[in-house]
């Protein structure tokens, strides 16, 4: 503590023998260094770590809407049952696109759906679903289970399960966790629709 005092204390006095041209241009750099520092953690925390993502069409309603800029993060990230997700798809032409929907199950475990009740089950549990839009009556889409979650994979299914293009079809399946960009943590835009995403 006291050494830094010390070095602080020689600083202002070298400070103080410059000229005031000089002090002006010193204390510019120092401010120009600060600012780069700040401007390259922001462009390597965004480039690897957080990223802002727009949700596009209803599948995710009444959670997400077109329009919602996501905040979404990667950073010591581990896919779990319940959380939002954005990942990497491939549709029939060849196009990648970042589809966002939330994790079912993972690795190991056994989906079922019962298309009569609207319920889902893993591992025969029937999940208890507070964020969906409706029960899922319709839009079987190529699912027939039970089906088993494979290594280092899981199934996800959007909120609105009735408009939704999920693991049921065989054109998304079953998801490669490394496609994951992240999960979503906040909505950050619209100003008056900012909060945190469950």
């Amino acid at each position: 503590m006291r050494k830094t005092s010390k070095k602080a204390a020689e600083e202002k006095a070298e400070r103080e023998k410059l000229s005031p041209g000089e002090r002006t241009r010193r204390e510019i750099y120092d401010w120009t260094q600060s600012l780069m520092a700040a401007l390259i953690f922001c462009v390597l925390l965004f480039s690897f770590g957080i990223r802002l993502i727009d949700v596009h069409g209803p599948s995710m309603q009444p959670n997400l809407y077109e329009g919602n800029k996501m905040l979404v993060s990667n950073l010591f990230y581990t896919p779990k049952a319940g959380d939002i997700v954005v990942f990497r798809n491939v549709d029939e032409n060849g196009t990648e696109k970042a589809l966002v929907k939330r994790i079912i199950a993972t690795e190991g475990q056994e989906v079922n759906i019962d298309f009569d009740n609207g319920t889902v089950f893993v591992d025969g549990v029937p999940l208890d679903e507070p964020y969906v839009s409706e029960p899922i009556y319709k839009s079987k889409q190529d699912f027939i289970g039970p089906k088993t979650v494979p290594e280092g994979c899981v199934f996800v299914l959007g909120d609105n399960r009735n408009s939704s293009h999920d693991s049921r079809s065989n054109d998304i399946g079953m998801v490669d966790a490394r496609l994951i960009i992240g999960r979503v943590y906040a909505v950050v835009y619209p100003i008056g629709e900012i909060r945190w995403v469950r």
